[in-house]
């Protein structure tokens, strides 16, 4: 696979990285869950499966892997699984965001699952955590969905931690979610702190479904940002099976195409056809799930077939409502 060196962080990278979002805790929203995983919730054996996708995902080619404070064990699984296959710092670049803390305390079905908190003593707290279990492989590190409301972009005591970070020699990224997210992102844009914007990446949610971020992406490519895109399978709703419109569509490409490809692989590969995404997350949680999710790679849509994708959009409102409906299991 490719290895792509990315823009203001200056990181190895692949065009396909993996998300570890769902493999660190028991419960998340994606669809197909219970499927996927079986019953056994177990720390061992949700690390057992981190261990071998992550295994999987270095046999592919894949070099960058994303975690986060609040998903649940994943910086450790990660961590330990690289101590233990002996890998380099450069071997595989990993980014890891601070910002939200996970309560629910390996249940499936708690109350409340994490707590966001965006401030300097989080931010401060956190980032000493995640050094602490990815040691020298940490080398991007985000805000967690940063909004306008949280008020994160004119905090000049987070801002100014997160440029001392830079100066350590930290990427700093952010992430954005909602139906705001291009606001967001032009918004972080903006963001100047003694001249300098402290930013150099942003992560967002872009899929046929809901591909409203893609002018301000564009306009963070142009800045020069790293693009790195999540959920590009809308929490499993792309990857089958399916209702309504988005699943008729996505089976009749699949069929036309002789069924060379699945769907999954044909929905990751609309995003990769955008020409400002660097890197776009598998969210996988088995092997065999992650090499469909690859198989993207070897997809070149024709016009015709972007066409009758981008005729799925929802307004993001809606789709980002659908999305708070989908229920932790």
């Amino acid at each position: 696979m490719e290895i792509r060196t990315l823009g203001a962080t200056g990181l190895p990278a692949t065009p396909i990285g993996l998300g570890l979002a769902a493999v660190g805790r028991p419960g998340y929203i994606n669809v197909g869950r219970e499927r996927d995983l079986g019953e056994d919730r177990s720390v061992r054996a949700m690390r057992d499966r981190t261990w071998a996708l992550v295994d999987a995902a270095r046999e592919a080619g894949i070099r960058y892997a994303d975690v986060a404070r609040s998903y649940g064990l994943a910086e450790l699984f990660l961590g330990t699984w690289l101590e233990a296959r002996g890998v380099q710092p450069g071997g595989l670049t990993v980014g890891s965001k601070w910002g939200y803390t996970y309560t629910a305390n390996w249940q499936v079905g708690a109350e409340v699952n994490e707590v966001k908190d965006h401030s300097l003593a989080t931010l401060r707290r956190q980032v000493d955590e995640s050094r602490a279990l990815l040691g020298p492989w940490l080398r991007l590190y985000q805000v967690h969905s940063a909004t306008l409301e949280s008020g994160i972009l004119a905090d000049t005591g987070v801002l100014r931690e997160l440029a001392r970070l830079r100066e350590e020699g930290l990427a700093i990224g952010l992430t954005v979610s909602g139906p705001r997210q291009a606001d967001a992102i032009r918004a972080a844009l903006r963001v100047r702190l003694d001249g300098e914007n402290p930013f150099q990446s942003v992560q967002a949610t872009w899929n046929v479904l809901e591909p409203s971020a893609g002018p301000a992406l564009e306009e963070a490519h142009r800045a020069g940002w790293d693009i790195i895109v999540k959920e590009a399978l809308a929490n499993g709703r792309l990857a089958g099976p399916w209702q309504g419109s988005a699943g008729a569509v996505l089976d009749r490409l699949t069929r036309a195409r002789g069924d060379a490809f699945s769907p999954d692989a044909l929905a990751i590969a609309a995003v990769l056809a955008q020409s400002w995404a660097d890197v776009v997350l598998s969210g996988a949680v088995t092997p065999d799930q992650l090499r469909s999710n690859l198989r993207a790679l070897e997809v070149r849509l024709e016009p015709a077939e972007l066409e009758a994708l981008a005729l799925l959009a929802m307004p993001p409102q809606a789709y980002w409502e659908e999305r708070s409906e989908l229920a932790w299991t």
